[in-house]
């Protein structure tokens, strides 16, 4: 294809890019656009089975490096199997297969600006598109305020079998530090191993170095000992606490925007993937009728997601605004003694009235009074 006359042309070449055009290449032409020279590098990007459906797990499964019949939880008083399958995608999995198709192309530059039917370089080169995207990261907006996830992690090669069959996804047996901290565990094989240091906080700053220690120092009090660090990744994740859609839409330009750049995440998790998804298979459906029927099927969907994601900004508040920095294990740690079909509908952003009703009921984990504030926010958002 020539990278001047595109079907669909994406500003960014991140998760949300890379997944729109698995999904509709061979159909259309795509340009992915990005002016970092491998925006997949030094990613991992994980889901839930309950997180996407067999259809969209069917397209998706070219570029899944690993999967897991499970996964573990632990806490100082509390440790689960969990049976919910686990799958992971990283830069080599999604870059391999993103390469190998012949209808979509990789631009290194910088967009300058862009409009509904195509984008404007830092160098004046203008390409014209069926369709453009917007699909550059995240950026801070008036509209909404979120907390932290942040993250670094090592994929590590130790000397000796490390024992895991399955995934942690929290081990919070470690020292709180700067809210609430836990290890992240990916096993890809019997030796090979990603171990995230992990915390849920209120300022973005991550020490690299004091985090690289705290993984060593970890490793070795499980006995394991290792012999390569194959790579590194960092992360800061926003968790969204308030959001008001309406007039985040109203700011944002008439065309198509995926990605963190729709704020499109899961508001307490932070994961992304399942949203990235469901854009694409949007994408694949609208494309051909023009930019303005992407973009108000992509604002439609991100409207409604808005509207059923009030719970979980709830759920934030109250780990952020009611639970004391050093207490917010303790909330995360009664989440995992729920029943495991409310967890899985957690994760997939489809908790039921009972689901709801069953988190918020009992004893809270944080002080009545805060928590109490934290409801009546929820009944002043407005109406996404």
């Amino acid at each position: 294809m020539t990278t001047l006359s595109p079907d669909i042309a994406i500003a960014g070449a991140g998760l949300s890019a890379s997944l729109a055009a698995l999904r509709v290449a061979p159909a259309a032409r795509v340009l992915l656009i990005d002016q970092r020279p491998d925006p997949l590098t030094g990613h991992t990007w994980s889901f839930h089975d309950g997180d996407i459906d067999a259809a969209q797990r069917a397209w998706l499964a070219p570029a899944i490096r690993r999967t897991w019949d499970g996964q573990d939880v632990r806490f100082p008083g509390h440790a689960r199997q969990l049976r919910s399958g686990y799958a992971s995608l990283d830069a080599d999995s999604l870059g391999a297969v993103v390469a190998g198709l012949p209808n979509i192309t990789v631009l290194n530059a910088r967009v300058a600006f862009m409009d509904p039917q195509g984008v404007t370089l830092s160098d004046g080169r203008r390409i014209e598109a069926g369709v453009a995207i917007d699909a550059r990261g995240f950026r801070p907006h008036p509209a909404i305020e979120v907390r932290f996830q942040k993250f670094l992690g090592q994929e590590i090669r130790l000397a000796a079998p490390h024992g895991l069959t399955r995934p942690v996804i929290m081990d919070a047996t470690v020292p709180q530090q700067d809210g609430y901290r836990f290890f992240y565990l990916l096993p890809f094989d019997d030796t090979r191993l990603l171990v995230e240091d992990t915390f849920y906080s209120d300022a973005a700053h991550l020490s690299a170095d004091r985090q690289r220690t705290a993984i060593a120092d970890y490793v070795a009090a499980k006995g394991w000992q290792i012999a390569a660090v194959e790579r590194e990744e960092t992360g800061v994740l926003p968790i969204t606490l308030r959001f008001d859609a309406d007039a985040f839409w109203k700011d944002m330009p008439d065309i198509p925007a995926i990605g963190l750049r729709a704020l499109r995440f899961h508001p307490l998790t932070g994961y992304s993937l399942p949203h990235a998804v469901r854009s694409a298979d949007l994408i694949a459906r609208h494309w051909q009728q023009g930019p303005r029927a992407v973009a108000h099927a992509l604002r439609r969907d991100s409207l409604a997601d808005a509207r059923a994601q009030g719970f979980y900004r709830l759920l934030s508040r109250m780990l952020f605004e009611a639970a004391a920095p050093d207490e917010r294990r303790r909330v995360m740690e009664r989440f995992y003694r729920l029943p495991e079909p409310l967890i899985e509908r957690f994760y997939a952003g489809q908790s039921t009235l009972a689901d709801k009703a069953r988190i918020l009921t009992g004893r809270p984990p944080v002080p009545v009074s805060k928590a109490l504030r934290c409801l009546s926010d929820t009944l002043k958002e407005r109406p996404a």
